[in-house]
């Protein structure tokens, strides 16, 4: 019933609180990019349990993509991209302290679905700022 996160230790956002996440390699599924991302970071190991949140942020050029996972076992540690690692309850999770908007989106949902008792597979997007769709795209919507 708790939520892993993980204190960056390197920029953006150097000392904010994030879901272990990152860059996928290249030959690597989403699913295997998860789990040596969670390991880098919090040195744990994880079963996956599915899609869960995968959002768009054109801005940047990305779709951060997170899954729901369970701890293999109850061990976990700072990896060279955390400063501290920590398990949370919905409660104490540090808001104001959220590395990124997809994280703190996905975690929202997250309790939002908990409470359902029921979880889905969530597909959104993250503007900064309005904007105008793209031509190419605007023609297929016609």
């Amino acid at each position: 019933d708790k939520v892993l996160l993980c204190k960056r230790a390197i920029e953006p956002r150097l000392g904010y609180w994030t879901l272990p996440a990152g860059f996928m390699e290249n030959q690597e599924t989403t699913e295997e990019a998860a789990m040596r991302e969670t390991w880098e970071e919090a040195e744990a190991k994880v079963n996956l349990k599915g899609l869960f949140t995968m959002i768009s942020v054109p801005q940047i050029d990305q779709v951060h993509i997170f899954f729901l996972a369970e701890l293999k076992q109850e061990s976990y540690a700072a990896g060279q991209e955390s400063l501290e690692v920590k398990l949370f309850d919905e409660q104490d999770i540090p808001w104001d302290e959220i590395a990124f908007p997809t994280v703190k989106r996905s975690l929202k949902t997250f309790f939002e679905d908990r409470k359902r008792g029921t979880y889905g597979v969530h597909v959104s997007d993250i503007f900064r700022e309005p904007r105008e769709i793209p031509e190419h795209v605007a023609d297929l919507l016609d």
